[in-house]
């Protein structure tokens, strides 16, 4: 995350991780205000991670950044902030460069990144794929046992 102030936000894709039984690292990297640190933590991220998740809010440069300096996968998610309610944000991290594609998720909704990496962690272990699709399935049965709201 670029501030420690957008950990409200992210927390929630770490408690997706958590609820699947997947390893996570949580940090505040800045693009503005630690970029070589930004940068050097990218290009080495292949070592340790298969995806990225990136929350930055306003100028929202982290996400893009961070892709710009890796092969993995990242997904931005667009943190809401004070004036603008993360639109800027939102703008920031959909307008990347061809070449240079950040997944992106709606405005505060950490929760969906981490779905998201999920599926692609997926693609590599049968094991997560699974879990997703159990999920899935839950998440359907939810829905199906609540379709019918009244009856006359």
């Amino acid at each position: 995350m670029g501030s420690v102030h957008d950990l409200d936000v992210m927390k929630e894709a770490m408690d997706v991780l958590e609820k699947f039984g997947v390893s996570y690292e949580a940090r505040v990297v800045s693009a503005h205000r630690t970029p070589d640190f930004m940068a050097e933590f990218a290009k080495n991220a292949e070592r340790e991670f298969d995806v990225i998740i990136a929350g930055a809010g306003g100028a929202a440069h982290l996400p893009g950044m961070t892709a710009s300096h890796t092969v993995l996968p990242v997904i931005g998610v667009p943190v809401p902030t004070k004036h603008l309610g993360g639109l800027d944000s939102l703008l920031s991290i959909v307008q990347m460069p061809r070449g240079v594609p950040v997944a992106t998720v709606a405005i505060g909704n950490a929760a969906n990144a981490a779905y998201l990496a999920l599926r692609i962690l997926g693609i590599k272990y049968p094991e997560i794929r699974e879990r997703v699709r159990r999920f899935m399935e839950e998440v359907r049965d939810e829905v199906l046992k609540s379709s019918l709201i009244k009856r006359f």
